[in-house]
């Protein structure tokens, strides 16, 4: 049961364990001038980052498509009068589909360039050898023993047809901003080649591989977050439990409402709060349906003190900002109405999801906080 702290041996608690039982229009200003690129440097963790530069402003995602630029002035492609301009503009326009989702491949292309150190002029138009390096580059996941790769290259790989996606997206770009597409069939035909070689090299990778949530990142959600909201509240506890307890993201949360079922997912009486010999809280959560646990078996959850990222302290926050009854989901929060809904995984992804985008840390989180509380648990041992 979610309850106060109460004496309970367990002394040997120090880390989280798992313990097993049996569309408008843009008016784009002229580019500024150029300046030399700035170097690229990573932290050891964490997701690659962009560069600041006056011809990528800080938009939203949708807007980047149409606000990043380039040095060069393009080729005029209607003749010399406003109508057929607009009309031209208008067109272009309305052949984007959905900008926003450009945003991501273009992030991901200019990242390359920051990391190569490929000149502002270079980006646009792009020529083959620099689209052909982005290409293996997106996808490849090498081997850190590998001396090939001792100079400390960053890497964030997606699959194959990801990158698919992406090159697509410089397309639109290019035509977007008046310039032809960058490639020609020729052209498409060996970087398939050589994305097919990489491929079978690396096997096949149905998602794009997620980067770890730190510490900088979870400080970061918590502070936007409005913990006096039952749903922020809910989300918050969900996090951090997810991160320090090594929890799959759908072992938090579920898929619809009328999906959870209390011998599947956590109750409110599946969580207990309690004090070991030397007065140290913690918390023991009992999963009744592990990923990772065979048919039957549960799985205990410790957590305990974690600063001021403390699971134990989300969890009471939790009890206190969402009233429920002991089989109603442990991770829940209450509507309006006062009821009770458990957390939506879709949900509670687009509310993180939207914190860290607008961070500029992308949106490929799920599995990222049990990889990051693994990490840092990697990292931290002995």
């Amino acid at each position: 049961m979610l309850c106060g702290l109460d004496p309970s041996p367990a002394p040997w608690l120090s880390v989280g364990l798992r313990v097993f039982v049996a569309s408008s229009l843009h008016v784009v200003p002229s580019p500024p001038s150029p300046a030399p690129r700035a170097t690229y440097s990573r932290a050891a963790t964490g997701p690659l980052v962009l560069l600041p530069s006056p011809l990528r402003p800080d938009c939203r995602a949708d807007q980047r498509i149409h606000l990043w630029r380039g040095v060069h002035t393009p080729p005029p492609i209607t003749l010399d009068h406003p109508v057929l301009r607009h009309l031209a503009n208008v067109a272009s326009q309305a052949s984007l589909r959905d900008a926003a989702s450009y945003g991501s491949g273009l992030r991901k292309f200019h990242i390359f360039c920051d990391i190569f150190s490929v000149q502002d002029a270079e980006c646009l138009p792009a020529s083959f050898a620099i689209l052909h390096s982005f290409a293996p580059w997106a996808v490849a996941a090498p081997d850190p023993d590998n001396p090939a790769f001792a100079d400390s290259t960053p890497f964030e790989p997606v699959s194959v047809g990801t990158i698919k996606k992406y090159l697509a997206t410089v397309r639109a770009w290019h035509i977007m901003q008046g310039w032809p597409p960058p490639l020609d069939d020729d052209a498409h035909a060996r970087i398939d080649w050589s994305l097919h070689g990489l491929k079978r090299v690396m096997g096949t990778r149905r998602h794009p591989l997620r980067p770890p949530i730190t510490l900088h990142m979870l400080a970061a959600l918590k502070a936007v977050l409005l913990l006096s909201d039952p749903f922020d509240a809910c989300v918050w506890a969900a996090a951090c439990c997810a991160f320090w307890g090594l929890m799959h993201f759908g072992e938090v949360s579920v898929h619809s409402r009328s999906s959870f079922s209390g011998t599947l997912h956590l109750k409110r009486s599946d969580a207990l709060l309690a004090s070991n010999l030397d007065g140290k809280p913690y918390a023991c959560l009992d999963l009744p349906s592990a990923k990772t646990a065979r048919p039957g078996e549960v799985q205990h959850i410790w957590l305990v003190h974690q600063g001021s990222l403390c699971p134990i302290d989300a969890l009471l926050n939790l009890r206190a900002v969402c009233l429920a009854g002991p089989n109603d989901p442990l991770f829940s929060w209450v509507d309006r109405h006062g009821v009770a809904r458990p957390l939506l995984k879709t949900a509670a992804l687009r509310r993180i999801n939207a914190v860290f985008t607008a961070m500029g840390w992308g949106t490929s989180f799920g599995h990222s906080f049990r990889i990051g509380g693994a990490s840092f648990f990697s990292l931290t041992k002995g």
